[in-house]
C-alpha cells in the first residue's frame, strides 16, 4: 500500500497523464490506436468561442505523422456532455478553418475522465460522428469520436485493460493504492508519479487551492439552504427537500423533475444550481 496525491484535483491529474508513455498507453487501451508523439500538452485553449465560453483542453497531443489529435478532459460538470461536445467541435472549426474544403485529413478524439458521479452510473459511453444505416452499421466515412469515462461504475464488462485504468483511477482517489493488485507497466508508473514523496511544494500549494475551492463550494451549499428557509419554504421539512434538490441537481435531474418530487419552486431550485 502507497500514499498517493488524489487523481480528483485536476493538477495531479495532469502531472500523471502528461508523461508521454502515460498518456500514450491511455488512448491506447481506451481508443484502441497507437499514437506517435514527444509531448503532451496542458490547458490549450482555442480563439474560437461558444457563446462568452472560452474552450480549454486539460491535455492534449498531436500525432503529426499518423494525422491525429486526442483530448483528455477531466474536469467534471453537471453538464459535461454538453459542454465537451461543443468543445470537440471547437477543435474541429479550429482546424476546418485552414482546409480548402469540409474534408480533413485529421481525426479528433475527445476522452473525458469523469473522477465523480454519474446518472447514468455507465463506465463507458461513446459519441460517435460517423453516420450509421437503420440497422445500426456504420458507414466508415468519419472517425471522429468522444469517449466518456467514469471510473466510478467499472465492472467486469468493462473491456480490458480499460478495466485496469478504470480501477487504478478509483482506487486513487482516496489517497491510496495498493500497487500489487496490478502489473501493467504505465499504471505501476503512473502510481510512482504521483506518490506523496514526489509531489513538489508548488503543486501541493496547486493541490490545497482545488481542496479549498471544494471547500467553498459546500459552503455555499450551506447558505443556499439558509436562503431556501428564508423563502418561506415549510420548516420542518424543507432541509430535507433542500437536500434531495440538491442532490438531484448533482446527479443532472430536470429542474422540472426535481420541482414535482420535492415540491419547491423552480426559482428556489434555480438559485441552488447557481451555487453548485
Amino acid at each position: 500500500m502507497i500514499e498517493v496525491a488524489s487523481l480528483r484535483y485536476g493538477v495531479i491529474f495532469e502531472k500523471a497523464f502528461s508523461q508521454v508513455d502515460i498518456f500514450t498507453a491511455f488512448v491506447h487501451d481506451t481508443l484502441g490506436i497507437n499514437l506517435d508523439i514527444t509531448e503532451v500538452g496542458t490547458k490549450k485553449t482555442f480563439d474560437i468561442q461558444a457563446g462568452k465560453i472560452q474552450p480549454r483542453c486539460d491535455l492534449y497531443a498531436e500525432d503529426k505523422k499518423n494525422r491525429l489529435i486526442v483530448n483528455i478532459q477531466h474536469e467534471s460538470h453537471g453538464d459535461h456532455y454538453e459542454r465537451f461536445l461543443y468543445y470537440h467541435g471547437i477543435e474541429l472549426l479550429a482546424k476546418i478553418q485552414k482546409s480548402a474544403n469540409y474534408h480533413l485529413d485529421i481525426t479528433v478524439y475527445t476522452i473525458v475522465v469523469s473522477t465523480s458521479s454519474d446518472k447514468y452510473k455507465k463506465d463507458v459511453l461513446t459519441i460517435r460522428f460517423d453516420p450509421c444505416d437503420l440497422a445500426g452499421h456504420y458507414i466508415k466515412a468519419i472517425s471522429h469520436k468522444i469517449v466518456f469515462l467514469c471510473p466510478r461504475y467499472v465492472n467486469e464488462k468493462t473491456p480490458k485493460p480499460l478495466n485496469q485504468w478504470l480501477q487504478a483511477i478509483e482506487d486513487c482517489l482516496d489517497g491510496q493504492v495498493e500497487e500489487t493488485d496490478y502489473q501493467h507497466p504505465e499504471i505501476l508508473k503512473l502510481f510512482s508519479v504521483i506518490e506523496q514523496s514526489n509531489i513538489s511544494a508548488e503543486e501541493e500549494t496547486l493541490l490545497i487551492n482545488e481542496y479549498h475551492l471544494e471547500k467553498l463550494k459546500k459552503t455555499q451549499l450551506t447558505e443556499s439552504l439558509k436562503f431556501g428557509e428564508k423563502q418561506g419554504i415549510e420548516k420542518g421539512k424543507s432541509t430535507e427537500k433542500l437536500n434531495m434538490a440538491i442532490t438531484m441537481l448533482q446527479e443532472d435531474f430536470e429542474t422540472n423533475i426535481i420541482a414535482k418530487i420535492t415540491g419547491l419552486e423552480n426559482r428556489v431550485i434555480l438559485e441552488l444550481k447557481n451555487k453548485l
